[in-house]
């Protein structure tokens, strides 16, 4: 069963505003989050299981991933695609394109990527940075070849749970917009057309030596998206109180302790099925000739 929080996206209230200041603050920074690129690190040692040698592997969403020597080092025979997702109506920060080096890599916004154009498709920390996850996974199946693969990472509704508890204690509004659950995410890779996937996820608790610090980090990774939040600025008592809160909350070692649910996914780009006539005409000779063979009707096109 899903955590209460944990809402299939249809459900997820998010504030479409606050969610691209946000991935625009992320893309302006001047490098990827420091758990990002540990979570690339231990998406990667999940690739072995996967036999297929990509020779096409698309990064989505790469400034944000930290992934590139770590999908450089485990497919060293495969062309790089970069891509950079931009909002609606939002002209793509071209900048980081000129530090692209090497003959096998390219960058492209998402409207230059070819379809079924990849063997694999690798999304390291962006799905839950998405308003409409349903509509992002279609978009991924349509990238993907056949028998090509997804690889991909996100928060699950486990992530701060201990900031969570302090707000629920102190009477606050939420401190982020809900995760959606791994389960919910498998079936929304099927109903986008993947076969097979598999889900899975661990816990990655990080501390620091304070508040202040672990705050500070946290902007570093996103902002509060939930258009339940507080609607208005607050106040330097609230924000000690809630210094206060965190503080009392240390671990055994004298540290703020903060989990992170990660999710990880795989999937595959199964072959399109035939389409299937919602009526079968069958003649009673052709009728009887298939009960004494004991096959079954054919639909029409196959």
């Amino acid at each position: 069963m899903a955590d209460p929080e944990g809402l299939p996206t249809s459900a997820r209230p998010i504030d479409r505003i606050a969610l691209q200041r946000v991935r625009a603050r992320l893309r302006a920074a001047a490098q990827a989050p420091w758990l990002h690129g540990e979570v690339a690190r231990r998406m990667a040692e999940r690739l072995p299981v996967i036999k297929l040698k990509p020779q096409r592997v698309v990064d989505w969403w790469a400034p944000l991933g930290a992934s590139r020597e770590v999908l450089e080092r485990a497919c060293p025979q495969a062309a790089l695609i970069e891509v950079v997702e931009s909002d609606p109506g939002e002209a793509p920060d071209r900048r980081w394109w000129h530090r692209l080096l090497g003959r096998r890599r390219e960058a492209v916004v998402e409207e230059g990527l070819a379809a079924a154009g990849c063997q694999m498709l690798w999304s390291n920390m962006g799905l839950h940075l998405s308003a409409d996850i349903e509509d992002l996974m279609q978009r991924w199946r349509r990238a993907v070849a056949v028998d090509g693969f997804l690889m991909f990472s996100t928060l699950g509704p486990g992530t701060l749970g201990e900031l969570r508890a302090l707000y629920r204690q102190e009477g606050w509004s939420s401190p982020m917009a809900p995760l959606v659950d791994m389960h919910d995410l498998g079936d929304m890779l099927v109903h986008a057309g993947f076969a097979d996937p598999v889900m899975d996820q661990e816990t990655i608790t990080l501390t620091w030596p304070t508040a202040d610090a672990m705050l500070t980090e946290l902007r570093s990774l996103g902002a509060n998206m939930d258009p339940r939040r507080y609607a208005g600025l607050r106040t330097p008592r609230w924000r000690r109180r809630l210094g206060e809160g965190l503080e009392a909350r240390r671990d055994a070692a004298g540290r703020v302790a903060m989990s992170f649910e990660i999710v990880y996914g795989h999937a595959f780009c199964p072959p399109p099925r035939p389409r299937v006539a919602e009526q079968t005409t069958v003649s009673v000779d052709e009728m009887r000739r298939m009960v004494r063979s004991g096959r079954k009707p054919t639909p029409p096109g196959r």
